[in-house]
């Protein structure tokens, strides 16, 4: 009788829906079973960032995406995460700001740009310009702003300036 069921039209139909439904329930259980560890890793690297932006904090809490960040009682600045479109993928920023809102700290967390040329958004030489900028200031000295673009990575730099600009005025927006 098996024999017969294996050579109608409805036998692969219906081995290649067990096969699918026991593959999707596995990888149900093990995302349900890695998503906790995956977003602690995340939340603790954040708490590192946060930390090297600003080495006095006690606590901070978030709302509305945004990280206030308290030394004892005193909120002593802002945190948020940008991001845009570089010339490799997305990049992941996140920006600190001092209590007056100007820019305390820029971290690349995560990018996809070409390594020795778009990746150098990371490095100091380029992140260091923010320090100190409002979001006014914030910009490619190209079009006026106070940001000098890392010769052959224009789009990345841009996608940088951009991201942090634009997210920095909304987040401003907000916290007043």
């Amino acid at each position: 009788m098996l024999e017969k069921f294996k050579e109608t039209k409805a036998y692969p139909i219906i081995l290649l829906t067990v096969v699918v439904l026991v593959s999707v329930t596995l990888l149900m259980v093990l995302n349900s079973m890695t998503s906790p560890v995956v977003e602690a890793r995340k939340n603790a690297e954040i708490i590192e960032m946060l930390e090297q932006i600003y080495p006095q904090m006690t606590d901070f809490n978030y709302e509305q995406e945004i990280y206030t960040v308290l030394d004892g009682q005193e909120e002593i600045g802002y945190a948020f995460l940008a991001s845009g479109n570089g010339y490799g993928g997305e990049i992941s920023i996140m920006v600190g700001l001092d209590a007056d809102l100007n820019i305390k700290d820029v971290s690349i967390v995560s990018h996809t740009e070409t390594p020795g040329l778009g990746s150098r958004v990371t490095g100091d030489a380029f992140t260091g310009q923010f320090e100190g900028l409002s979001a006014q200031e914030v910009g490619l000295s190209s079009a006026g702003g106070e940001i000098d673009a890392i010769s052959g990575a224009t789009i990345s730099s841009e996608a940088v300036t951009s991201a942090i600009k634009q997210t920095m005025e909304e987040k401003i927006k907000v916290l007043k």
